[in-house]
């Protein structure tokens, strides 16, 4: 805390400090200066010491003289001072860029025109060049062994990484000001409405915050790091209800609140289930009260005439409309309870060829030969209980002794679901002996399950069937047939889906600044942006892409990224097209440019933006700001800018040219791509970052101040 007001003094001395070639120019203007003097105050003695008469003739001559003299002596100076300026004052800052983006970036690009234009100055440039060789021969050998050293703890991160992000619940890690400093892809996607979680962003944005709130105050009241809360909250549209368990950390600084621990479970279908199922019920009770009465009515009316065995028909005809109604009745309700287990239940996807293999090991096992036919389909379902069903029909087939071998075929409909038929030839099985099978349990390994209760799990069944012998003298060919609800063809399998997990736990030791001119660059949040557009003109033209980064902690965070086409509404034309290689057939069915630039105010909210030559992206985005409904008054920091501030303002600020400076090659397939440009400009960004600070910029407002004053270069883009 003692070395902050140091620092800061330090960089107001800085930035009060003249530039170099403000100096030298200074120098050369006294040195003007004191010429002019000299001639002025030696004309002066001259005509002193001359007689009266003498000095009226010759005065104005000697005036004349030293005039031209000065204008003389003015011209040597200036150009002398343009010549220094040129080859030595601009070469010295042009050459002092160079090193400082080389101790402070990783650079391994030589000197090219920093040391050509430094010939004048003598040993400078070659003196410095090895000084830069040498540093960077350092830094390589010094990156090689800190390498050597944590590879083994990288191969462990990366393991981690993996075990978390197949963890199967959501888990974020927060600090004491909810913001989300971990999350796994599980918490993406419950808390992916919108654009989704991201790294320091409040998660108090995505989930209800009064449950939240409250089970942190009742842990942090306890103090005691090894008590949990369950909870139960919404997200914020109310669209899900989640179960969740918290626990806080343990300090790690005295005076300041721990992060927590929250982990989510989305829980919305088996509240959904149980409403259903507790619907059902109270039906049943409804359903089957009114006939249960009526019919006790009819038999209590029955009874009195047992004596003489005389039945009015009225009274039979209303005892059969009873019982119908209460069968109907229960078979409706039973239709749908079977609809409601089957709906609620976690059945996964299954492989056709894995359950035919697992098929073909279990009946190898029992000694029954199995023949499996059928095309490759996704089955939904629990592949385990299939699994035992189906070799729990074929045992059930080889202990009547009917069969031994069997076929198994995995028949396609033209509907959602398929037909699974397990063929043999010999005697048929008795549809008695099958269903006293299904109410019994299957066997030692699935505990009291039964065949019936699988059926019931996946809202299907099974019957026996006799088939067309294949050949007349063939005997008899039977089947036990299993419809399977949702099956569909398999295609080419999809690629991979990135579970990753997203993390920086430096996040959790830092709280909100409010004021942000005050705050330090590394704890700002950043998002770093680029746009492609029909044209060059922003009254005119129209978007027709945008990509951002998000940057927090001064890391580009890889898994958060913003990348849309844009339908513009108008064709694009054939000379932009050649630039960023969008065609009108692209953007069709795209986001309109108000949809698209309401996300990205969404993807932005509380962060920076960053771009090269941001009053340009911006001035498309302020268009529709009526539209959206929503105003783009972040913070700004344009690259072309802070390239002026390390580099000079005479130098070039492309961001070819920015790129080329700090060693960092952009694709030639990602140029001219919002994406592309985007990535190219936030590793710009983050390489001027340590520049900037080490000219005594640290904050928002001391860059914000310095940028101004290149305004003739480049418009700010700040609000006002």
């Amino acid at each position: 805390m003692s070395d902050q007001p140091q620092s800061e003094g330090l960089a107001q001395a800085r930035r009060e400090r003249l530039g170099l070639r403000l100096r030298v120019m200074l120098f050369f203007a006294l040195i003007a200066a004191g010429i002019v003097a000299a001639l002025v105050v030696g004309g002066w003695l001259a005509l002193a010491r001359l007689p009266v008469e003498q000095g009226a003739v010759a005065g104005p001559a000697l005036v004349q003289a030293a005039i031209l003299s000065g204008f003389a002596a003015l011209g040597v100076v200036v150009g002398v001072w343009y010549l220094f300026d040129a080859n030595v004052a601009r070469a010295i800052e042009r050459l002092s860029a160079a090193i400082r983006a080389r101790a402070l970036s990783d650079i391994d690009a030589d000197f090219g025109r920093e040391a050509a234009g430094a010939r004048y100055l003598g040993d400078l440039a070659p003196a410095a060049i090895a000084a830069t060789r040498a540093l960077a021969s350092t830094r390589n050998a010094l990156a090689e062994s800190v390498q050597r050293e944590t590879t083994r703890l990288a191969a462990e991160k990366s393991r981690l990484e993996t075990l978390l992000a197949d963890v199967p619940v959501a888990v974020l890690l927060c600090s004491a000001d909810h913001q989300l400093a971990f999350y796994n892809w599980q918490a993406a996607d419950i808390l992916g409405s919108g654009e989704g979680p991201g790294l320091k962003r409040d998660l108090l944005d995505y989930l209800r915050e009064g449950p939240i709130v409250h089970a942190y105050q009742r842990l942090a009241a306890t103090g005691d790091g090894d008590s949990a809360s369950d909870l139960i909250c919404a997200t914020v549209d109310g669209g899900k209800v989640l179960a969740g368990r918290m626990r806080v950390l343990r300090r790690r600084v005295a005076d300041q609140d721990p992060g927590y621990v929250l982990t989510l479970r989305d829980v919305t279908a088996e509240l959904a289930a149980q409403e259903g199922r507790d619907s059902l019920l109270a039906e049943v009770f409804e359903h089957v009260r009114r006939p249960a009465a009526n019919l006790q009515t009819v038999i209590d009316v029955l009874a009195e005439y047992e004596p003489t065995g005389e039945v009015p028909a009225a009274i039979g005809a209303a005892m059969l409309n009873e019982v119908q109604d209460l069968t109907r009745a229960i078979t409706d309700l039973g239709r749908r309870y079977d609809q409601l287990q089957a709906a609620w239940r976690p059945l996964a996807q299954i492989r056709s060829e894995d359950l035919l293999d697992s098929l073909s090991a279990r009946f190898g096992a029992e000694a029954l030969g199995l023949t499996c036919e059928g095309p490759e389909l996704i089955l939904r379902g629990d592949g385990f209980q299939m699994v035992a069903l189906v070799a729990g029909l074929g045992d059930l087939v080889a202990s009547e002794g009917l069969a031994r071998a069997f076929t198994l075929r995995l028949i396609e409909e033209d509907g959602p679901g398929a037909l699974l038929r397990l063929e043999w030839e010999g005697a048929a099985l008795a549809v008695s002996r099958l269903e006293r099978w299904l109410d019994q349990p299957l066997g030692a390994q699935t505990g009291d399950l039964t065949g019936r209760m699988i059926l019931r799990i996946h809202a299907t069944e099974v019957w026996p069937e006799t088939l067309a012998p294949a050949q007349p003298a063939v005997p008899g060919r039977h089947a036990l047939t299993l419809p399977i609800p949702n099956a569909r063809r398999a295609g080419r399998r999809p690629a991979p889906i990135r579970r990753d997990v997203v993390y920086d736990f430096d996040l959790l030791s830092k709280s909100r600044s409010a004021e942000v001119e005050k705050t330090r660059l590394e704890d700002l949040t950043f998002v770093v942006f680029d746009t492609e557009t029909t044209g060059l003109s922003p009254e005119r033209d129209e978007l027709v892409q945008i990509a951002a980064v998000r940057v927090v902690n001064c890391r580009r965070v890889m898994a958060e990224v913003l990348d849309t086409l844009i339908d513009p509404g108008r064709p694009i034309p054939p000379g932009s097209t050649d630039v960023h290689g969008i065609t009108d057939s692209m953007v069709r069915g795209a986001p309109g440019p108000a949809e698209a630039g309401a996300r990205f105010h969404r993807f932005a909210r509380g962060a920076v933006l960053v771009a090269h030559n941001a009053p340009f992206d911006l001035a498309f985005l302020r268009r529709h700001e009526e539209a959206m409904g929503l105003r783009f008054d972040h913070p700004v920091l344009d690259t072309v800018l802070l390239s002026a501030v390390v580099f000079g303002q005479l130098e070039e600020h492309s961001l070819d040219a920015l790129t080329q400076r700090l060693g960092i090659t952009i694709p030639e397939e990602a140029r001219h791509t919002a994406l592309g440009d985007t990535v190219a400009t936030a590793e710009a960004f983050l390489r001027l970052v340590p520049m900037l600070r080490a000219r005594g910029l640290e904050t928002f407002g001391d860059i914000l101040a310095e940028v101004r004053r290149h305004g003739r270069l480049l418009k700010d883009a700040n609000p006002q």
